[in-house]
């Protein structure tokens, strides 16, 4: 991949030079110190991938992140000196767009575990960019029904934002369980659950082995191995399978209440890089259930919902200001529902 450095340090520059360059198959694009620069930068030679620092003088890491994905966008990893020390930051730059967060590796002889991880993470990416779209999806059956409802969420590049509008426009006690699968480090999902109370009428936590997903209460995928729905109705965490990409994957957790959800399912894909999720969704589709995609004017990374929307999995294709009416709306809840 051709990599941008966003950083003033110079210290934070050399640490990701050298990181790089443990990689033969990456090179260095260019380096920038400033968010201004990046934008520029970004316009005149779009990288595969931005590594971007948080704090910076002037235009900072979450500014260059929207200008960058409104003008030229490409992906963008936030790697800033203290990821748990900028989490409002982190989310707000991944709501724009940027698909993960990583410490900057320190230099010095301990610096390998730290430079494995953002690599283990730039490979990631290197995957994700290089996704595509799949088949058609066949006409559906009739939807089923039941008493137990469920809303499930998946997201990827620009999902804290989404989820937060998306959570923000369901009443209190609203009448379905919701279960969240976003690509995120499970270092930062607990402050991501905490952020998003914030927003949602209805309680935010971290999914824990053995929870039940209950009405007016919101679950987030905690781990980085896969949430699945046991059969007896309790979630999980499991490793298998290990070829997925996404940790934790939305195609995974939609395959799992797919088959053993009891009841009625509104599945939703949201702004994302790659196709993680269209899969499962047009499962969703195939056994009758409900099934959303956000439309491409409001994604900030319209991968995972126009994989989706190509292959025929989405019921609807909505602008993310109209979703959370829809569901009030196929839930009964009509209380202030736009027309």
């Amino acid at each position: 991949m051709r990599i941008g450095i966003v950083n003033d340090l110079a210290l934070a520059v050399e640490a990701l030079r050298r990181a790089i360059g443990r990689r033969s198959e990456h090179r260095i694009a260019w380096t920038a110190a400033s968010g201004e620069e990046a934008v520029a930068r970004c316009a005149e030679d779009t990288p595969d991938l931005v590594l971007m620092d948080l704090l910076m003088p002037g235009m900072g890491g979450v500014e260059a992140t929207r200008q960058i994905m409104a003008r030229s966008p490409c992906a963008i990893l936030v790697v800033t000196a203290s990821v748990g020390g900028n989490a409002s930051l982190v989310f707000e730059a991944m709501g724009h767009g940027a698909i993960d967060a990583a410490d900057v590796p320190t230099l010095g002889i301990d610096d390998y575990a730290g430079a494995q991880e953002l690599l283990a993470k730039i490979d990631l990416i290197g995957r994700l960019v290089g996704d595509a779209p799949s088949r058609q999806a066949k006409k559906p059956p009739m939807r089923r029904s039941g008493a137990k409802r469920l809303v499930a969420i998946g997201a990827s590049a620009g999902g804290p934002a989404a989820l937060a509008e998306l959570l923000g426009g369901l009443p209190a006690g609203f009448p379905a369980a919701i279960v969240v699968v976003q690509h995120i480090d499970e270092k930062f999902a607990s402050s991501m659950a905490d952020w998003l109370n914030r927003f949602s009428a209805n309680p935010v936590r971290l999914a824990r082995p053995g929870d039940r997903p209950a009405t007016g209460s919101v679950l987030l995928a905690g781990t980085n191995e896969h949430l699945v729905l046991e059969p007896d109705g309790a979630l999980a965490y499991t490793p298998e399978p290990v070829e997925q990409p996404y940790r934790p994957s939305v195609d995974v957790f939609f395959e799992s209440i797919n088959k053993d959800w009891p009841g009625e399912i509104v599945g939703v894909l949201l702004t994302g890089m790659g196709r993680d999720g269209a899969s499962g969704l047009h499962s969703l589709r195939m056994r009758g259930h409900h099934t959303i995609a956000q439309d491409q004017a409001s994604s900030a990374v319209y991968g995972m919902p126009k994989a989706a929307a190509d292959r025929g999995a989405a019921v609807e294709i909505l602008p993310l200001d109209r979703i959370a009416s829809k569901l009030r709306l196929l839930f009964g809840d009509i209380r202030n529902v736009a027309p």
